[in-house]
């Protein structure tokens, strides 16, 4: 059993533990973890198994949100699944987490359950008023296997979803995002349909969250997510945000990488940030 999201720790003591050598990529590293250091007094390590950035930007969200969004509120939410799969009959190949080969009316109704989960725990921890309180049930959240992998199932038929819609704005000649025209320029993902089968059925199994998908994902969700790519320190791309032309009404949640493949989290931001 491991812990999806480790306790607090110290970031620059995590930092001299990761990084203690002197070549080029270690200082640059400290370096990085010293900037973010600048704004957060700790991290939360995020377990990884290839949904770590579906973890990592729930959590924030989960653990600042003090309201259910508008797309959560939407009486259609959970229609989702009936809706796409009585037009697009390619749905049926959604490969649902251990479980291919599922049939088209089981796919539906398990999705709809992972949608109103979803739902419902973002309700429940919205309304929690103490900060304590609130920490913990994200804990507790986030050691409940089950409920926690259901829970990313439902981001990506979210994903899916603004996948479609993005691409039928495009085709109907309405202004998308740049990234819109980035994702489905892949050869393996001309399409929505391809997309699924290329690279939604594989997130958590072969494979993560690539860059064009953390946008996406960020579209889905109606959240900015800022990262900062220590990796990237003292570049301009040092701290990327998705979208980079965000709303403005969107909250925004705050991640760390080292490769843009494996996410953790800070928290707690120090005093004179908040001021």
């Amino acid at each position: 059993y491991k812990l999806s999201v480790s306790p607090e720790m110290d970031i620059m003591e995590y930092c001299r533990k990761e990084w203690r050598g002197n070549t080029p990529a270690a200082k640059r590293m400290r370096k990085g973890y010293e900037a973010v250091a600048q704004k957060f007094a700790s991290i939360r390590r995020i377990r990884g198994d290839n949904y770590c950035a579906f973890r990592a930007t729930l959590f924030q969200a989960l653990s600042q949100a003090t309201q259910l969004p508008r797309w959560l509120q939407s009486e259609d939410f959970t229609m989702l699944p009936e809706n796409l799969l009585s037009k697009y009959d390619w749905i049926k190949q959604w490969q649902l987490r251990k479980k291919p080969g599922k049939r088209m009316g089981e796919i539906r109704d398990e999705i709809k359950e992972y949608l109103v989960l979803l739902r419902q725990k973002w309700k429940n921890i919205s309304e929690i008023k103490g900060p304590l309180e609130k920490q913990e049930a994200c804990d507790k959240l986030f050691k409940n296997e089950e409920e926690e992998y259901s829970l990313y199932e439902a981001l990506k038929f979210l994903m899916l979803n603004t996948a479609i819609e993005l691409y039928n704005a495009d085709k109907s000649g309405k202004r998308v995002p740049v990234f819109s025209w980035l994702l489905f320029a892949r050869d393996t993902s001309s399409n929505p349909c391809q997309l699924m089968q290329n690279h939604l059925n594989h997130i958590g199994h072969s494979g993560g969250l690539e860059q064009v998908e953390m946008f996406l994902l960020a579209y889905a969700l109606q959240y900015t997510i800022q990262v900062y790519r220590l990796y990237k320190h003292s570049t301009d791309e040092f701290i990327t945000l998705y979208p980079n032309d965000p709303e403005e009404d969107w909250p925004v949640v705050t991640l760390i990488t080292e490769d843009d493949r494996h996410y953790n989290i800070p928290v707690r931001m120090c005093q004179e940030t908040v001021l």
